[in-house]
């Protein structure tokens, strides 16, 4: 794990945290903006939210910069960020931390797409049911798994029949903690929580690893990572509603958005305005964010 990033996120994600708790209104009116472009297509919301969170960290958070980190630059990476956060004050001064940002429902969520599918073959070596400890532990360090801990995952969770959103992030360092076992469970096949028995039944496809605790609560799931397997059948992931005791919500709790379509307007004049009409444009935006910012005494 590279602890100095580690360090320096745990700062950036306390500090977002009690800045949303100050100011809600402003995370807000930005999620209510972002979750307005699924108007415009299904997955539009999605990049959006890269440029947009990115930005109210750059308007409204002084201690921090952020930078959008372009989509040719990102496949040619390794890691799976989205954009680079830097720490402008304290102990972490200087370190960027590079962060992942996703927009999910709420529901099922990958934190990992394991591009290089070791996480579901290392597993497999390991056997089907893993309930040593010790073992687990060697698991969950060993240098297969210690691509997890790299990656700083942001999620915009959105529940779009309520119009709410609830930024959450998955606390690895709990779930490393708390996992008792981990499970293989085939296709055609579930893990009864209650009864702690894998029960035959329809519907599954791909086998997956499942982790659970003590009390045979789902933490999380490695799924199938073979070659015929697609980006969502194949990776790390878990699941918002039946993990819930292992996120840690940064918008304290779920906050309610609405839809902008004035801002839809905008952007469909902005497509067919030219460059000197976006320059004026972005001037009048400029003195409206000075305007929020001094609404919240910023």
């Amino acid at each position: 794990m590279n602890t100095i990033t580690s360090a320096a996120y745990e700062e950036f994600k306390n500090r977002f945290k009690l800045f949303i708790g100050r100011n809600p209104n402003l995370i807000v009116n930005t999620l209510s903006n972002i979750f307005s472009m699924r108007i415009i297509g299904n997955k539009t919301h999605g990049d959006l939210a890269e440029i947009g969170i990115s930005e109210f960290i750059n308007q409204f958070m002084y201690d921090f910069k952020s930078s959008h980190v372009g989509k040719d630059l990102f496949r040619s990476k390794t890691h799976e960020e989205d954009i680079l956060v830097e720490s402008l004050v304290g102990t972490q001064k200087g370190v960027k931390i590079p962060i992942s940002l996703k927009a999910y429902g709420d529901g099922p969520l990958q934190l990992s797409t394991d591009k290089e599918q070791v996480f579901f073959k290392y597993l497999q070596q390991q056997g089907k049911y893993i309930e040593q400890q010790e073992l687990i532990k060697n698991i969950l360090t060993s240098k297969e798994f210690s691509t997890l801990y790299s990656i700083n995952v942001m999620p915009l969770i959105y529940d779009e029949a309520d119009k709410r959103c609830n930024i959450m992030v998955f606390d690895f360092q709990k779930a490393y903690q708390n996992t008792a076992r981990i499970l293989f469970i085939d296709k055609n096949e579930y893990f009864d929580g209650v009864t702690g028995n894998i029960i035959t039944s329809k519907g599954r496809k791909h086998p997956i690893y499942l982790f659970v605790d003590s009390n045979g609560q789902y933490i999380c799931e490695v799924r199938y990572g073979g070659a015929s397997a697609n980006a969502l059948q194949r990776g790390f992931w878990t699941h918002t509603k039946n993990a819930l005791s292992y996120f840690d919500s940064l918008t304290n709790g779920w906050v309610d958005y609405s839809l902008n379509e004035t801002l839809v307007k905008l952007f469909s004049i902005a497509l067919n305005a030219s460059k000197e009409g976006h320059e004026k444009a972005n001037e009048i935006l400029l003195k409206d964010i000075e305007r929020l910012k001094e609404g919240n005494g910023i």
